[in-house]
């Protein structure tokens, strides 16, 4: 399917959406970026996708959209389905498969592809796709495990993930909340967010080797539009407002945290933060 028959169809896999309840116009935004991204990895109908960290189904209903009628999506979270607000992942699962991509979704939460349990047969999938899930790791370690783990499973790789590169002042507010909430979690400040292990594009091309994979493209993604950059900025002042996670961190760390975040708070704008740029390979 190419980029323009996803982004017709964008619309009606954006209404499909558990979260469109809660803003449409939001989920609208959020369904035609990951339709661009399936368009360029030239996905095509009839294949198997094994997706990871496939949180509340933004990818996963594009790509069962992708896939079409005769092909099959994997999509494995290692959360539990009573994860995520304002719609949980078993809630937003729930509404997928009751709706006309169901059949060709088979949803796994409390997945994890790293426990000896779980496997799939060799070349049981055409792709394996990540798409803005690796910051979510608990370390690049364990990021690349999961690659090398998946590997003999897929025959390509589909990743998209956000750029630590700002390229603009704009951004810098989005840069931050993502470099403040990986320093704390380093630091053993333990939360909940979507940020864990930031890391650099370069970072994870050093390590795609070491997991078997051998990078084909790798090239920029557009974001504007898309409301990251003022969610991150949100979580990363939650999380500066919790007691607990600044005292979990040693006084150099911390200071180091709270400088940063009072440059934060000069540059963020109570709403519109743009979001940072995105970058999308392949690999095989």
């Amino acid at each position: 399917m190419n980029h323009s028959d996803l982004h017709a169809e964008a619309p009606s896999i954006a209404a499909g959406m558990a979260a469109a309840d809660h803003g449409a116009h939001v989920q609208l935004a959020q369904t035609r970026h990951r339709a661009a991204l399936v368009a360029g990895w030239d996905i095509a109908p009839g294949s198997t996708v094994l997706e990871l960290g496939c949180g509340q189904g933004d990818m996963t209903a594009v790509l069962a959209e992708a896939v079409g009628p005769g092909g099959r999506v994997v999509a494995v979270d290692v959360a539990d389905p009573s994860y995520g607000a304002p719609v949980t992942l078993g809630e937003s699962a729930e509404r997928l498969a009751a709706g006309r991509l169901g059949p060709r979704i088979d949803f796994r939460f409390a997945t994890d592809v790293l426990d000896p349990s779980v496997g799939f047969p060799e070349g049981a999938f055409d792709h394996v796709v990540l798409a803005h899930c690796s910051w979510y790791f608990s370390s690049l370690g364990r990021l690349r495990d999961t690659l090398a783990r998946v590997r003999p499973w897929a025959r390509r790789l589909c990743f998209a993930e956000w750029d630590l590169t700002p390229g603009s002042g704009d951004r810098l507010a989005h840069l931050l909340a993502v470099l403040i909430q990986g320093q704390a979690e380093a630091a053993g400040s333990r939360g909940e967010g979507n940020v864990r292990t930031p890391f650099s594009r370069e970072r994870l091309l050093r390590i795609l080797p070491r997991a078997g994979w051998t990078a084909e493209a790798c090239g920029p993604v557009d974001t504007d539009g898309l409301q990251d950059g003022d969610w991150e900025v949100a979580a990363c002042l939650e999380l500066l407002a919790a007691p607990e996670r600044l005292a979990a961190l040693s006084e150099p760390v911390r200071q180091l945290v709270l400088s940063q975040a009072d440059v934060l708070r000069a540059v963020a704008e109570p709403q519109g933060n743009r979001a940072l740029a995105a970058y999308a390979l392949t690999a095989r």
